[in-house]
């Protein structure tokens, strides 16, 4: 770095040095002093979003997918503010993210220019930091530390909202405020905090004293990359294990300990496995109100392993044991406690094992689980079911909120990090977005993109962004023409009253044709899985509109139901 050089050009190097590739944004007149930083950099690539929240999820989900931070760009007000709901998503979802606004001149924020917020005050209620940079001196301390906000502890969004002069005029002693190759906080900014040797020591002998333990493992797990770990753990114990929604993808659901996700809707299997629970170890599992029914599951000790020491106990605190650890090292040195008594453990836990294996083989053999044709459009348990077994074991599934999400149980996880979902906020218009930092992150991998038609109209303009990308991604809309999950919910809640859930015929084909990516409209199961499974094997993404049978319920699928233990 030599000459003149601006405050935007200053940050666009702290964030090389700092490992950012990519930056998702929609660039505004605040914004050119970094944008045109990036347009100079031979390692960050700027992507263009049509909406700012689009680019805040694009942020979220590259962040998700190589844990490091996505990074997304806006400029002031109107902005700033469309970021919001994406930034949200990833605060829920512990995703990390730099957040990066652009305001007006540091002498007229907070008085009545164009476009004038307080971005600061907006931002601080959903990230883990946010903050003003109205000095040019401040401005390599700050992204620094927001960058350290993003990755340390529970990961998430940090915020920074530049002042337009900041970034726009000179920094004096540039060349010695940015280092030299790779910010050296990138190699300690990942560790992690390991238990205590005698909590560790009690956790493994309440393990070993239970009955019946269940190892329920949530969205910590896939960031701390625990999967192993625990899997090695369960089958020590000869435990089942079952995930949080949000700890989908930790480990395989072919493995034959696990017994997939227990959240508010579903599933029969995994509820099942929970009533016959004496003892829980909760991992990177924070009891929220999805996972737990609002707090309404009876659930009995619990022992918590968690990152942040604010969320043991927080909700089951009277039966709770908390260690303050990070999930995967803690998973394996409890394995390492216990590994000598695999026999032992086997003999007393074998037959349990046998009842829940066979309990998961008559789910997927229910009745409602593979429903027979349907004259209205396809059944989305079939669509489900069928692009399973026709995609490769590594295929990245993205269902976006509402139904897609519940329906996406029947999509057995054959590698772990192979999905990816908006949980805590329950943000729709994710999956497309999504999909596109999925493409960045690894052009060479197949993702399927499973979007309701509701989803889809808030984020349908970014089907443009996505042919600009590429990739093998298939995006599959379930077509109910309206909001499916709360019509539904209307319809058994409300006595079949309905209001404000539907629309008029939309041919998302057609749109998307227009858009330049190539679509088509399919009312075949096999013609589907066909044609999905030549696009995820290809170079070029494409759309699928399914129309689909409204009258399948996802709030009364059979197989979604709790379980209910039989009397007497």
């Amino acid at each position: 770095m030599s000459g003149s050089v601006t405050g935007g050009e200053l940050v666009v190097r702290m964030l090389e040095s700092l490992g950012v590739r990519t930056v998702f944004g929609v660039p505004g007149g605040q914004t050119l002093s970094i944008t045109d930083a990036i347009l100079a950099s031979s390692v960050i690539e700027f992507i263009t979003a049509r909406h700012e929240n689009a680019a805040a999820v694009m942020a979220d989900a590259y962040g998700r997918l190589t844990g490091t931070p996505g990074v997304c760009l806006a400029t002031t007000g109107p902005g700033a503010t469309n970021l919001l709901t994406g930034v949200g998503g990833a605060v829920r979802d512990s995703s990390p993210m730099l957040v990066l606004t652009c305001n007006n001149a540091g002498e007229n924020i907070h008085r009545d220019d164009a476009q004038n917020a307080d971005h600061v005050e907006l931002f601080r209620p959903l990230t883990k930091f946010s903050r003003l940079v109205a000095h040019p001196s401040a401005l390599c301390q700050a992204v620094e530390e927001a960058y350290l906000n993003a990755m340390s502890g529970n990961p998430g969004p940090a915020h920074l909202d530049f002042a337009r002069d900041t970034i726009e005029g000179p920094v004096a002693d540039a060349d010695a405020a940015v280092p030299e190759g790779e910010h050296p906080m990138r190699r300690w900014v990942v560790q992690r905090p390991r238990a205590d040797v005698r909590a560790l020591a009690d956790v493994a002998g309440r393990l070993a004293r239970a009955e019946r333990p269940v190892l329920w493992l949530g969205n910590g797990c896939n960031r701390s990359g625990a999967g192993g770990a625990a899997l090695a753990l369960a089958e020590t114990l000869r435990i089942p294990v079952i995930t949080t929604f949000n700890g989908i993808g930790t480990v395989p659901t072919t493995h034959p300990l696990v017994f997939g996700a227990l959240s508010r809707m579903g599933t029969r299997l995994s509820s099942r496995v929970m009533a016959d629970a004496d003892l829980v170890l909760a991992v990177g599992n924070s009891l929220n109100a999805v996972s737990t029914g609002r707090w309404r599951m009876d659930l009995p000790q619990v022992i918590q392993i968690d990152l942040d020491p604010a969320m043991l106990g927080r909700y089951y605190g009277r039966r709770t044991i908390g260690v303050v650890a990070d999930a995967k090292a803690t998973l394996e040195e409890l394995h390492t406690l216990l590994a000598g008594r695999a026999d032992e453990f086997s003999a007393r836990r074998s037959a349990w094992i046998a009842e829940l294996e066979q309990a998961e083989e008559l789910w997927w053999q229910e009745p409602g689980a593979v429903a027979p044709a349907h004259t209205d459009g396809l059944s989305p348990a079939d669509v489900v079911l069928r692009l399973r077994s026709s995609a490769p074991d590594e295929t990245l599934l993205i269902p976006d909120a509402g139904n897609p999400g519940v329906w996406s149980y029947l999509w057995q996880i054959r590698q772990p990090g192979s999905y990816i979902k908006p949980v805590g906020f329950g943000n729709m218009g994710f999956a497309v977005p999504a999909a596109v930092a999925a493409a960045v992150a690894a052009p060479e991998r197949p993702v399927v993109a499973l979007v309701g038609d509701g989803s889809l109209g808030m984020s349908l303009a970014e089907l443009e962004t996505l042919v600009r990308v590429g990739g093998r991604v298939a995006v599959v809309v379930l077509n109910d023409a309206g909001y499916g999950n709360i019509r539904q919910e209307q319809i058994v809640h409300y006595d079949n009253r309905t209001i404000g859930v539907d629309f008029g015929p939309s041919d998302y084909a057609q749109v998307a044709r227009g858009l330049g990516l190539p679509a088509e409209r399919t009312t075949g199961l096999e013609e589907l899985a066909k044609h999905v499974a030549e696009t995820l094997e290809g170079r070029t993404p494409a759309l699928f509109d399914v129309p689909i049978d409204r009258s399948v319920n996802a709030w009364t699928y059979p197989a979604f139901r709790p379980y209910e233990p039989e009397e007497g």
